[in-house]
């Protein structure tokens, strides 16, 4: 039997954050606005510019340094080539990219409101417009060193499921293979429990399109001046869409269909499938249940979420790199979050050394880019010669934290 060749602790490591951001300065979505809503956008842009952008949930006095200290890195959220130029300095190779850029001022945003916060109290035809031009948009970015990116579209699938069908063909035939981003909250259409979604997931499953959610979207109207309300539960409000679609047997329908939550933290995760296993196997709190609880499932929660669901691990904290083995070394893909100021950029290096210093080679290897890798389909070769490439190795980490 031949021996397990030891991990070389001085090859550099391939780098793919899988959460990164890019959108226009809004104003400049004019071109890529169907003909039927430039009109709206006109409106939509003159009330964007009335209402104070920053201020409320956002430190003023940050915003200024943030803005004098990393004004041309920030636009690489539009600049492909600043952008090629903070990712190599940064160490990173490849990108999976979600849409707002600018995370503080909101002056780079897509129209009608359709980024991060997207949910179904938008107006189905301008939220759909608003979409289908920032695809079109990050498309002609991702065409730049496509091997690099892989671009997410944001697809509102609640008000027309057919309509969304077909932007996500559309999406998946410009380039776009990131896959799509849907609305964490669906307001007042029906859940994603519903099999009305089984046509965007049919979808999904034959394009290998990725369905993700991503932290942003809340009920904010009901927080008042309450920040810490927002920042508490603004996460569970991302993940809750994951265990709608799970309980509802979408996983054993769609077995090959792969579905992330990013940038939720993966803290919640070990505990979460412990909970939902439990009852599962009628354990003692759960033995009263009727033959509801498991509804379609064939398998433990666990299991599902090991073969169709992964963690966008955004700026991965040390008390979830403790977690790994119970929510799955291969399940949690690290992301620098460029160009957002709650990232690692532009000190991911550091970041590294502190967080991963004492993690197994090869497992850091998988979560600092190889699952990543086969969640959106890579070419590790393709990206091996990128500056970024050379990430400081192993040993230099170590002599780091001593």
């Amino acid at each position: 039997m031949e021996a397990r060749k030891a991990p070389n602790p001085l090859e550099p490591y391939v780098v793919i954050s899988a959460d990164c951001h890019a959108e226009l300065p809004t104003e400049q979505y004019r071109e890529y606005v169907d003909p039927d809503y430039r009109e709206d956008f006109e409106v939509y842009l003159a009330e964007k510019a009335a209402a104070s952008q920053v201020g409320g949930f956002i430190d003023e006095q940050f915003a200024q340094d943030w803005f004098s200290e990393h004004g041309e890195g920030i636009a690489g959220g539009w600049d492909v080539g600043l952008r090629d130029k903070e990712l190599d300095s940064d160490g990173v190779v490849g990108e999976v990219i979600f849409p707002d850029a600018d995370a503080v001022s909101g002056v780079a945003g897509a129209p009608f409101g359709a980024g991060l916060a997207q949910s179904g109290s938008l107006d189905p035809g301008r939220a759909m417009a608003g979409a289908r031009a920032h695809n079109r948009w990050l498309a002609e970015l991702c065409s730049h060193s496509p091997e690099r990116r892989a671009g997410v579209a944001v697809v509102p699938i609640l008000a027309d499921v057919d309509a969304a069908v077909a932007e996500i063909t559309r999406a998946a035939e410009s380039g776009l293979r990131g896959g799509i981003m849907i609305p964490a909250l669906w307001a007042s259409y029906p859940p994603y429990h519903d099999r009305r979604y089984d046509k965007v997931w049919a979808a999904c499953q034959d394009l290998q399109m990725p369905v993700h959610t991503h932290v942003g979207a809340a009920p904010q109207q009901e927080y008042g001046e309450h920040l810490g309300i927002y920042v508490t539960e603004v996460r569970w409000w991302g993940v809750r869409p994951l265990w709608f679609a799970l309980w509802s047997g979408v996983f054993e329908r769609f077995p090959g269909l792969r579905w992330g939550a990013t940038e939720c933290g993966a803290f919640w995760a070990n505990d979460l499938l412990w909970l939902m296993d439990t009852r599962y196997l009628r354990e003692h709190s759960a033995k009263k249940m009727s033959h509801l609880l498991e509804g379609d499932l064939t398998m433990p929660p666990s299991a599902y979420f090991d073969r169709n669901c992964f963690i966008g691990a955004t700026t991965t904290e040390r008390r979830e790199l403790a977690r790994r083995y119970e929510i799955g070394v291969s399940n949690m893909l690290w992301g620098n979050d460029f160009p957002h100021p709650e990232g690692t950029w532009p000190h991911t290096r550091e970041w590294l050394r502190r967080s991963f210093w004492d993690i197994p080679i090869d497992e850091t290897r998988q979560i600092l880019g190889l699952a990543a890798a086969e969640v959106y389909n890579f070419d590790l070769d393709a990206l091996a010669p990128w500056p970024g490439a050379s990430v400081l190795p192993r040993r230099t980490w170590a002599k780091t934290m001593r």
